[in-house]
């Protein structure tokens, strides 16, 4: 089906240019939540991704965030000098690089839960249970393949 055509397309009720808009506010407003911590929003998603166990490598933590590789590295030099992690070079492959919360890192993110969530909350407080439930289902099947 086709949504858009040449003729009424308009680029600011795009849903690229919405969805982009959407972001840029859960950003802005995650960062100023989370200034205390010296951490920015995309370092927060490092540090959870991690504690979690959802990736353990820079490659791994670039797929599961969507991040370039060159980012990547920018974003892991920032919090390596901000001590919040440590990276190590495997002896068996010394071009793979594994990534380790330090205890301060820990301690950064065990205050994440208490932060992120009253953040999107906020920002979703006009949804109803079934609006929020419905617009995970559509962002869900808008990034299916």
């Amino acid at each position: 089906m086709r949504h858009y055509t040449i003729e009424g397309f308009s680029l600011t009720q795009s849903v690229a240019v919405m969805l982009a808009r959407a972001r840029y506010l859960i950003i802005a407003e995650m960062d100023a939540a989370l200034k205390d911590l010296d951490i920015t929003t995309p370092q927060m998603g490092i540090l959870f991704a991690m504690q979690r166990g959802l990736a353990s490598t820079p490659f791994e933590i670039s797929k599961v965030l969507s991040v370039d590789t060159g980012l990547m590295t920018r974003m892991l030099d920032k919090l390596e000098a901000k001590g919040l992690l440590e990276r190590s070079r495997r002896m068996d492959d010394r071009r793979m690089v594994d990534l380790v919360l330090t205890k301060k890192g820990g301690e950064v993110t065990a205050e994440i839960p208490m932060i992120a969530p009253e953040v999107l909350n906020a920002r979703l407080k006009k949804f109803t249970t079934t609006e929020f439930e419905e617009l995970g289902r559509l962002l869900q099947k808008f990034m299916e393949e």
